[in-house]
């Protein structure tokens, strides 16, 4: 069965910086692709970064240059480390893969910019 635990969610100040992490069970993330969502209050889950089995990066724009997505393939475990946070980037934000078409989902984790 597969598995996604996220943690590092907090609160931080503009401009600071937070990492979050995925551990997975159940699937090896090394040969998956893994992608971090994230849904702010009053509107659609939406996608912000993919790291691809390969090796592959793909960001959203609006975190372009800011976030950087990871892998540690002894720990199973994903990472997505953001700089510059801005008060947009408030969310919950959720880990996810895909196996034999089907979504799993982590709990997610909530990450709060504010002064």
């Amino acid at each position: 069965q597969v598995q996604l635990v996220e943690s590092g969610g907090g609160l931080v100040q503009p401009g600071g910086s937070l990492r979050l992490s995925c551990v997975a069970s159940g699937i090896i993330l090394r040969i998956t692709d893994v992608a971090w969502y994230r849904q702010a209050p009053g509107k659609q889950r939406e996608l912000v970064a993919v790291l691809g089995s390969g090796g592959s990066t793909h960001y959203a724009d609006s975190v372009l240059g800011r976030f950087s997505i990871s892998r540690d393939n002894a720990k199973n475990t994903v990472y997505l480390q953001m700089n510059s946070l801005k008060a947009e980037d408030t969310a919950v934000y959720y880990c996810n893969v895909v196996r034999e078409l089907r979504n799993y989902w982590g709990q997610g984790t909530q990450v709060t910019v504010s002064a």
